[in-house]
């Protein structure tokens, strides 16, 4: 008796264990689940909320000439726009530190909503400029790039990084057509009002689909909630191992390239004879570049190649483009020098953001995102003054030249530089 007793308290036990096995594999089924699903969600926000931005880019100069605004205003228009992205950044990148990643995505797209608002009732030049000052907190982008930094391991960092460029593209080509198509046909404000309704839907999404901490619990560190305004604690994370090194790469490599796109409407006009249909021609181009580039060749990369590799091949790629930009003579030379342009530009941000993002306590990513995050609006603040130099004293040929002298200077600062990093490949 004792003995079948003890049988079927061995049975139950077995059975207690496989059930219990059965449900700690259900939770991980369901926990990964959850985390694609995020992952996925911030994607769709990063794409509506790109779409929207390049929606009202295209149609921004229209709406500044009907209102009477100058080549110069129109210029400090932008620059208004570039400094507030600028300032904005690394506090957003601190805000999502402290308050969480639902919390940030929130901000922005509220945001979003109020630029678009404001845009939509702008009969005035003040009006317009006061539209500009909500994007200090729009950062869906560095948003997104926050979520995937909670939601995968490092090895898996550089690929789901990468696919945002999909999101990019889509925004590029989607946006630039949609604000043409709904300002012609419908009228100069109707994008406004079609982005402002985007944007409360976006909204709506992240409130609804974001948890309130997206970061796995046991990832989640307690920390002291300090001013999110504090500078020390911003330029704090450039005292970690490699930290600036990394970052001085990533701000200056594409630098002269980027000052040459922000020329590139007065160059297509003027040394390119293209009208207004083939500069949209060439940014839809550009477009599915990007969206092939980043959202597929990066990723297979990451697979085969340690992320220090691709931080030298991608310099390395930059200072050939500067080489072909300053040998080239038509807008077909520049279609094919957009190829490796395009390579160097995805590489070197996408794994220049994720090797700093490794490099500071995960408590820190937002704000080492929101810093990374400042590099464009930097380069669209000083661009059109000092592009302009370059372009009018030393022609198109100058921005190849500088481009070319830079990353030949990076390329033997990395080789000879001891940047720590961790070497890893996606798997």
């Amino acid at each position: 008796m004792s003995t079948m007793n003890a049988k079927a308290s061995s049975g139950g036990e077995e059975e207690a264990l496989g059930m219990r096995s059965d449900t700690l594999g259900e939770s991980v089924c369901s926990g990964e689940g959850k985390r694609r699903q995020m992952i996925l969600v911030a994607y769709l926000i990063a794409t509506l909320e790109l779409t929207f931005l390049f929606m009202q880019m295209g149609v921004m100069p229209y709406l500044a000439k009907s209102l009477g605004l100058d080549l110069v205003g129109f210029g400090y228009l932008q620059t208004t726009f570039g400094v507030l992205q600028l300032v904005g950044g690394p506090i957003f990148g601190r805000f999502a530190d402290q308050f969480g990643t639902r919390a940030a995505l929130i901000l922005s797209c509220a945001s979003g909503s109020a630029f678009f608002l404001l845009m939509s009732i702008s009969t005035s030049i003040p009006l317009l400029f006061l539209s500009r000052l909500p994007a200090v907190f729009m950062h869906g982008l560095p948003g997104a790039q926050k979520v995937i930094t909670d939601l995968t391991t490092p090895s898996q960092r550089a690929d789901a990084l990468g696919k945002l460029g999909l999101c990019f593209g889509i925004g590029i080509i989607i946006g630039s057509a949609l604000g043409g198509v709904l300002s012609t046909k419908f009228g100069i404000f109707v994008p406004t009002y079609i982005g402002l309704v985007g944007n409360l839907i976006n909204t709506t999404i992240a409130m609804v689909w974001m948890p309130l901490q997206a970061k796995p619990k046991s990832d989640h560190r307690v920390t002291e909630h300090s001013n999110v305004f504090s500078i020390r604690e911003i330029l704090r994370l450039m005292k970690f191992p490699g930290v600036m090194e990394v970052f001085i790469v990533k701000a200056f490599a594409g630098l002269p390239a980027g000052l040459f796109l922000i020329m590139f409407s007065i160059i297509s006009m003027d040394f390119f004879g293209l009208e207004a249909v083939g500069s949209g021609y060439l940014m839809s181009y550009f477009g599915v570049l990007q969206m092939v580039v980043q959202g597929l060749v990066v990723g297979k990369l990451t697979n085969h190649c340690t992320e220090g590799t691709l931080l030298r091949l991608s310099v390395f790629v930059f200072a050939g483009v500067g080489l072909g930009m300053s040998l080239m003579r038509t807008v077909w030379h520049y279609c094919i020098i957009a190829v490796p342009l395009v390579f160097a530009f995805s590489t070197l941000g996408t794994i220049t953001d994720s090797i700093l993002t490794k490099a500071v306590p995960s408590s820190d990513t937002g704000t080492m995102l929101g810093i990374c995050a400042s590099v464009q609006p930097l380069t669209r603040t000083v661009g059109p003054t000092i592009g302009g130099v370059l372009y009018k004293q030393f022609g198109v040929s100058s921005f190849g030249y500088l481009q070319l002298i830079v990353n030949i200077g990076l390329f033997v600062y990395l080789l000879k530089s001891k940047i720590p990093l961790r070497e890893m490949k996606s798997k």
